[in-house]
C-alpha cells in the first residue's frame, strides 16, 4: 500500500475555539509545516477588528486569497493553517487555490467559547466580535471534505481527532 501525500489541512472555527492551539500541535504531530492566517491579514484589517468592527466580505477576500496560496505552496509537503473560515464560500475560497484540503471545523458551545476569550488576549480580535462571528457560522455541509470536532474536549484529544481524520 502507497502512502499518498502529508495532510494539508484548514483547522477553522470562531474565535475562542482553540484553532491556533489546535493547528499548531496538530502540525508538530504530523511533522507538517504550520501557519495561523492571522498572520496574513492586512494592517487595515486588523485595525477594523481592534476598533471592534467586524471585517465584511470584500476585506475578507484578499486574506483569504492568500491563505489559499500558502496552502497551494504547501500541497507537496502538506501542512496545517490555522482560519476561521467561518462560511461555505470562505472555505471553497481556500479550496479553489488548493483543492485538496480538507476542514477540521472546531465546535464549543458560545458560553464556553466566551469564557475563553475573557481569560485570554489577541494582538487584535476583541471578545465583542464573538457574536458576529457565530451569527456568520456556517456549519460544513454534507459535500465538504471536512470534519466537526468538539473543541471542548482536552487537547490532545481533540488533535488524536484530527489526526485520526487527516489520515482518512
Amino acid at each position: 500500500m502507497t502512502q499518498g501525500p502529508p495532510p494539508l489541512l484548514v483547522v477553522a472555527g470562531v474565535s475562542g475555539s482553540g484553532k491556533t492551539t489546535v493547528a499548531a500541535a496538530l502540525a508538530a504531530r504530523l511533522a507538517v509545516p504550520f501557519l495561523d492566517a492571522d498572520d496574513l491579514h492586512s494592517p487595515e484589517s486588523v485595525a477594523t477588528m481592534r476598533a471592534g468592527v467586524p471585517l465584511t466580505d470584500a476585506d475578507r477576500w484578499p486574506w483569504l486569497d492568500r491563505a489559499g496560496s500558502w496552502l497551494s505552496e504547501h500541497d507537496r509537503t502538506g501542512g496545517v493553517l490555522a482560519c476561521s473560515a467561518l462560511r461555505r464560500s470562505y472555505r471553497d475560497r481556500l479550496r479553489g487555490r488548493a483543492s485538496r484540503t480538507r476542514i477540521v471545523l472546531l465546535a464549543a458551545e458560545s458560553a464556553v467559547l466566551g469564557e475563553r476569550l475573557r481569560t485570554r488576549s489577541h494582538l487584535f480580535m476583541p471578545a465583542t466580535l464573538l457574536a458576529s462571528q457565530l451569527a456568520t457560522l456556517e456549519p460544513l455541509q454534507a459535500d465538504e471534505q471536512g470534519r466537526t470536532i468538539d473543541a471542548e474536549q482536552p487537547l490532545d484529544a481533540i488533535v488524536d481527532a484530527c489526526v485520526a481524520y487527516a489520515r482518512s
